[in-house]
């Protein structure tokens, strides 16, 4: 069984081959985002298809996500499993005039998904929305400039 998937989107005011960097450097979210204590590595070199990462957020258990697909510059997909459920969650990233426009999403599904969905479903919401939010501010600020993301 699979529930209907959160989206957010988001205008932001940078290129986007820099939003999808700092989209991409899955390490440094803790930097820029609440929702997101730590993420570990469990495989060298960059975000690539297969790589797995340990994800720690406030209110849920550590769990490892592996990235399913990975579109250079556009986007990347990742997923992780518990028993009995399976989460996915998308971000994209597309040219928006001098900008970019960003998608966040995260579905989950399986056999728990309806207990799941229902019991949180309003923290999924706040954290997809607090990413978006944080992700603008992030490339959109002084932050993005000091981590060679921006133009000076």
């Amino acid at each position: 069984m699979r529930n209907n998937p959160h989206r957010v989107t988001v205008s932001i005011q940078a290129p986007p081959q820099k939003v999808f960097a700092v989209l991409c450097d899955v390490e440094r979210w803790p930097e820029w985002t609440p929702t997101v204590l730590s993420v570990r590595p469990m495989s060298g070199g960059p975000l690539a298809v297969g790589s797995r990462y340990e994800m720690r957020q406030p209110k849920l258990r550590p769990a490892i996500w592996q990235v399913t697909d990975l579109e250079e510059q556009r986007r990347f997909n990742w997923q992780a499993s518990a028993a009995g459920l399976q989460m996915k969650a998308g971000h994209s990233v597309k040219p928006d005039g001098a900008g970019s426009r960003v998608e966040l999403s995260f579905e989950v599904s399986g056999f728990l998904a309806p207990v799941v969905g229902r019991l949180y479903a309003r923290l999924i919401e706040d954290y997809v929305g607090t990413e978006s939010k944080k992700l603008k501010s992030r490339c959109e600020s002084a932050a993005g400039y000091a981590t060679g993301l921006g133009n000076k």
